[in-house]
């Protein structure tokens, strides 16, 4: 009786370096992390006076400098940072000068709605984006192949704000499937999803059909199809799960793409998420409410990159093998 073969495995040594370059990872993420809190807070005190935006325009000059003084804002600005930076370390966001609230408890508010937009969006890109990659490669060269690639470039030049527009006239307005905003029921998460994701929909196809091109004269393919199986089990058994691995490393680096996508939309759609609650604090000089935010979600753009790595590390043999990402 024949024993089956071992299953490879990566060498304790390829589990240090895959631990060294995970180490790497975060301590550049940690370095994004601060250049970030640097520029932004730079550009919100140079935007105006925030102990003014918090009284008001009609207050006394006596009331502005007592806010200024008891807020901290009469510090130099590299005192004011370094503060906040050791109270960020220590788990306090701060609170909120324009709500008067913890920004922690604002950021757990809208977070949920934020995070179901965005996977509606990333629903979209690879739902619809990457089954149309596939056809267009396996249709290569028929009408078929030529109409999407067209649809494709259109969707991926459209401006957000206008599609997001059109969007709520054609489908809102003129017929009403569809609410025009707001939130309270999952027909209101199906426009902002359509239209955060549509523009990465072409993108995607045409990314998945450069791949899957590749893939499909590969010698692996012609030695699948050779032992006799079913076309569908050649394109997306084989050919997909390799044409996938470069998806998987843009999609990490795609994240902030999305979060950008997300401040427009929840603004056009009156989704109550993170983007339009920044949106608001903005214009009011609310710094720890902006740091806080951007931080946050600077944060989950590098833990997505480095989920991206790891599971790369994982699909790719050639990484497991080597130890590194």
């Amino acid at each position: 009786m024949r024993r089956a073969a071992p299953v490879s495995r990566p060498r304790p040594s390829s589990w240090r370096q895959l631990g060294r370059a995970v180490g790497a990872r975060l301590f550049w993420g940690l370095v994004t992390l601060l250049a970030t809190a640097f520029i932004v807070f730079t550009l919100l005190n140079l935007s105006g006076d925030p102990a003014q935006a918090m009284a008001g325009e009609k207050a006394d000059p006596e009331t502005v400098e007592q806010i200024r003084v008891s807020m901290g804002f009469d510090r130099p600005l590299h005192v004011q940072l370094g503060r906040y930076l050791s109270r960020v370390v220590r788990g306090d966001l701060g609170e909120s000068s324009f709500y008067r609230r913890p920004v922690a408890e604002l950021l757990g508010q809208r977070l949920p709605f934020t995070i179901a937009l965005a996977f509606g969006g990333l629903l979209v890109w690879v739902g619809v984006g990457v089954p149309l990659g596939v056809l267009t490669a396996t249709r290569r060269g028929t009408w078929v192949d030529r109409t999407i690639l067209v649809v494709s470039i259109v969707t991926y030049s459209l401006p957000t704000f206008w599609l997001g527009r059109m969007l709520q006239q054609y489908l809102a307005y003129d017929r009403p499937w569809f609410p025009v905003g707001g939130y309270g029921s999952p027909a209101h998460l199906v426009l902002p999803s359509i239209c955060l994701g549509l523009a990465g929909v072409g993108y995607y196809a045409r990314l998945v059909h450069t791949n899957m091109v590749e893939a499909l004269p590969a010698d692996y393919v012609r030695t699948a199809r050779a032992k006799g199986l079913t076309e569908r089990v050649v394109v997306w058994r084989h050919a997909f799960r390799c044409a996938m691995l470069p998806v998987v490393t843009i999609l990490g680096l795609d994240a902030a793409r999305l979060l950008g996508g997300v401040v427009f939309t929840e603004a056009i759609f009156a989704w109550p998420g993170l983007g339009s609650q920044m949106v608001a604090a903005i214009p009011n000089l609310d710094i720890p409410l902006v740091l806080g935010t951007v931080l946050f979600a600077a944060a989950l753009v590098v833990m997505s990159n480095l989920v991206v790595d790891l599971l790369y590390f994982w699909l790719d043999p050639r990484l497991r093998d080597e130890g590194r990402i």
